[in-house]
């Protein structure tokens, strides 16, 4: 099973035993969960971690999704927590964070639909 904590440090290019700024990111994880529920993913009660315990399949568990709300939260989270220097890098990220909210909402909204038709 994949850590969430672990995953988003690799992601970032920080290793999984280097914990000086686990809380951070932590923090910033549990804010991008809460969008990423208000998008309409992930358990209506809403998720969180506390360390790295956590793993993806206890968030979700369709792994086409899962692989988009992993890509989704890396980018929040390198932006909220190492923002790039650059404007233009910053301003690709945003577009691809908003490509994902949108492909996120409208997955959302296609369960929605075959939910309500059954």
């Amino acid at each position: 099973m994949e850590s969430i904590l672990t995953s988003v440090k690799k992601m970032l290019g920080i290793t999984e035993e280097y914990e000086h700024f686990d809380a951070d990111l932590i923090m910033h994880i549990n804010s991008v969960f809460s969008i990423i529920n208000q998008l309409g993913v992930g358990p209506s009660e809403g998720f969180m971690i506390t360390d790295k315990s956590a793993v993806w399949k206890e968030f979700i568990s369709d792994e086409a999704k899962l692989q988009i709300v992993k890509s989704y939260m890396y980018l929040k989270v390198k932006l909220l927590f190492d923002p790039p220097l650059g404007s233009a890098v910053i301003e690709a990220m945003n577009r691809q964070i908003s490509e994902f909210e949108w492909r996120l909402n409208a997955a959302a909204d296609y369960k929605e639909e075959e939910n309500q038709n059954e």
